[in-house]
């Protein structure tokens, strides 16, 4: 692998899933260092020689302080299809959290109504329906704990901004290293311990089960 070039984690002819890093935007943003797209971007024109612009198609986002997976789509239309299970919710995301404090239950379906303050870019949990916000659910299994720290997988039932960092924070276990979801204190270089882990649907073209995940994960105790 070229210096610079991402770290792909799984390509065929029409999606590329790649690995994020701390830090690191999915697309393009001002002042900010080189962007996961286009690093994906130029990998595929070095690879396949390409010559003019390169067609990539954002399927899915995750915040800049988090790691892990990331698909992309190569085609127009796979990146159609890709959309369209997206929003019928036809995909298994998982997550890894490392949490500060430990859950009262070992597995729980916790339900959230969510309501976006896009000035602050924040998102604040309710336990009860309010006006103007979106319902939210997850599933949380603790895989270990010590006597700070729980390191927990989340099952995403729902898609939304900033969910599992203001759901976790609502259950009274923030996110470490996320104080402005109120962590204690911020990690050294300013991530959040939460990763994509992996992602599961059916290929939107070849109609057989996919399930990507990475190899290892940075999190621990």
């Amino acid at each position: 692998m070229k210096k610079n070039n991402p770290l792909i984690i799984y390509e065929d002819n029409h999606l590329i899933a790649a690995y994020k890093l701390s830090g690191q935007t999915v697309q393009p943003e001002p002042n900010k260092p080189r962007s996961l797209e286009e690093q994906v971007k130029i990998y595929l024109k070095e690879k396949y020689q390409k010559e003019g612009a390169v067609f990539l198609g954002v399927i899915h986002r995750i915040d800049m302080p988090v790691s892990g997976l990331v698909l992309f789509a190569k085609t127009s239309k796979a990146l159609t299809r890709m959309n369209e299970i997206f929003h019928d919710r036809l995909v298994q995301k998982i997550y890894l959290a490392k949490v500060e404090g430990k859950p009262k239950l070992k597995t729980e379906l916790i339900t959230h109504w969510l309501r976006r303050d896009e000035n602050k870019n924040f998102t604040k949990a309710f336990t009860s329906e309010v006006k103007g916000a979106q319902i939210a659910k997850l599933t949380y299994e603790i895989i270990e704990s010590n006597a700070r720290f729980s390191l927990l997988k989340i099952n995403l039932h729902t898609g939304r901004k900033h969910q599992v960092r203001a759901q976790l924070s609502a259950l009274g276990c923030p996110i470490a290293g996320d104080v402005k979801y109120g962590a204690s204190q911020p990690m050294a270089d300013q991530s959040i311990a939460l990763q994509s882990y992996s992602i599961s649907f059916i290929h939107p073209v070849k109609l057989e089960p996919i399930e990507l995940i990475l190899n290892k994960s940075v999190l621990k105790l």
